[in-house]
């Protein structure tokens, strides 16, 4: 039994000794070997020989530690925790018991008592995976779509963001283009250049990013649907959200991919700017994609022509909008009074709501009926409003728009202190220090 319940380093021990006890080996080279002076080793040596192999166990084993909490004090601890902080971690748990209850004791003891208790999980049984997921059968079937917000340019630029547009049946890069920030307009470029090379695929998948999707379930406008999804469902395509950045992995990995490989070739070829680089990436995709790309399992193609003709296209490619028109033959739009021009149409308009079409080039139009109706702009000191609520992903073009305004902004009324006001004007001479004969007078006076 002595045996069975040592260690392998007190098994050692006893098999050296043993060697020493019977002379085939000296004291100093079992010292030597096991790591001890001269006197530990004959001390070791007498209890062996008095009392045999079991003697050189550790004479703890079996003992109370004397460190060990008491039981009592352990079902308390886990009682308050189950009472109280039943979702609270380790670390947190061992703040408030100390903080608030008087008890201390160390996060990793709660931690291995919450998880024998199982009100905490360890770290390898909160791990989740995520299944791969097969693509898609055929080609044009589902298109995943993400923007990339990367120094593309390193040093030579600031940073811009590539869309990309790839297959998921084929991994084959649909559409790339570098934007300011992924925002409505901008994907609306990319969706046309998209549309008119290869036609409407059957649906999108995309992050849960605001160009795809209403954040707020209770939103009055929009009959639930961003302006990028209304411009879908007029051309007949599903928009679908991804609940995880795994889940549309395809675009995720071609997006590191591109970070290295685009990166470098556009300093190969001396690209610095987005213009430029735009350009460039058409040459770059064909050649990605007969590198990359894979055959699909099915051979069709599920692209469909488009549903209306191509000149009409920036009417479905646009911000539309309603406004109601006030007496005054005004309506307010992005911090600007619209005033439309008096006639026999607009007359009537008083009290009705007219339609408002933003385009991608910068052209505003406001129609009634489908028809253009003639207006004139009254600007309110248009700015980035304070407190803004700004996307993440935008944040950098948001930035860099203020800067432009700031820089261009003078202040209309110069600011002036009060002496100004009233005409002072400085004489050179420091206040507060007399000068001259009354500088003298005033010593002579504080001496006498």
């Amino acid at each position: 039994m002595g045996w069975v319940m040592m260690s392998e380093r007190e098994l050692n021990r006893v098999g050296v000794l043993a060697q020493v006890d019977d002379g085939r080996l000296s004291v100093d080279n079992a010292a030597n070997m096991l790591d001890l002076t001269r006197r530990q080793l004959f001390r070791l040596l007498k209890r062996y020989r008095q009392d045999g192999a079991a003697a050189i166990r550790h004479k703890s084993r079996g003992r109370t530690p004397n460190n060990q909490i008491h039981l009592a004090k352990r079902d308390y601890a886990l009682t308050v925790i189950k009472e109280q902080y039943p979702d609270f971690g380790p670390t947190l748990v061992a703040e408030m018991l100390a903080e608030h209850h008087g008890f201390k004791v160390s996060r990793e003891t709660l931690r291995k008592w919450m998880v024998e208790d199982g009100i905490w999980l360890s770290r390898k049984q909160r791990r989740t995976f995520h299944q791969p997921r097969l693509r898609r059968e055929c080609f044009g079937e589902l298109i995943q779509i993400d923007g990339s917000d990367h120094r593309w340019f390193e040093d030579r630029a600031g940073p811009c963001t590539l869309l990309v547009f790839i297959d998921d049946a084929t991994s084959t890069l649909m559409e790339l283009r570098f934007v300011k920030s992924e925002s409505t307009f901008s994907y609306f470029e990319a969706l046309e250049s998209y549309l008119l090379a290869h036609g409407r695929p059957v649906a999108f998948y995309s992050d849960k990013h605001t160009v795809f999707r209403v954040a707020k379930e209770d939103a009055k406008g929009g009959a639930g649907m961003t302006q990028f999804g209304r411009a879908l469902n007029q051309l007949n395509v599903e928009i679908l959200c991804a609940n995880s950045s795994q889940a549309k992995g395809r675009v995720e990995r071609a997006n590191r991919t591109l970070q290295d490989r685009l990166v470098k070739e556009l300093r190969l070829a001396g690209i610095s700017d987005m213009e430029a680089g735009n350009v460039y990436l058409q040459g770059f995709k064909e050649r990605f994609n007969a590198q990359f790309a894979k055959a699909p399992a099915k051979p069709d193609n599920l692209h469909r022509a488009l549903n209306v003709e191509p000149d009409r296209l920036d009417d479905v490619l646009c911000w539309r909008d309603t406004r109601y028109v006030g007496k005054q033959l005004t309506f307010s739009y992005d911090r600007k009074r619209i005033m439309l021009e008096e006639s026999d149409t607009t007359r009537g308009l008083v009290g009705k709501y007219v339609d408002t079409y933003a385009f991608v080039d910068g052209r505003f139009e406001v129609r009634s009926k489908g028809r253009s109706l003639p207006y004139k702009i009254f600007d309110m000191d248009q700015r980035v409003t304070h407190a803004a609520i700004t996307d993440n992903k935008r944040l950098g073009a948001v930035l860099e728009q203020i800067k432009e305004m700031q820089d261009k902004a003078l202040p209309k009324y110069p600011v002036r202190t009060n002496s100004e006001k009233m005409g002072y004007k400085p004489n050179g001479k420091t206040p507060g220090h007399p000068s001259g004969s009354r500088a003298k007078k005033k010593i002579v006076q504080v001496a006498e």
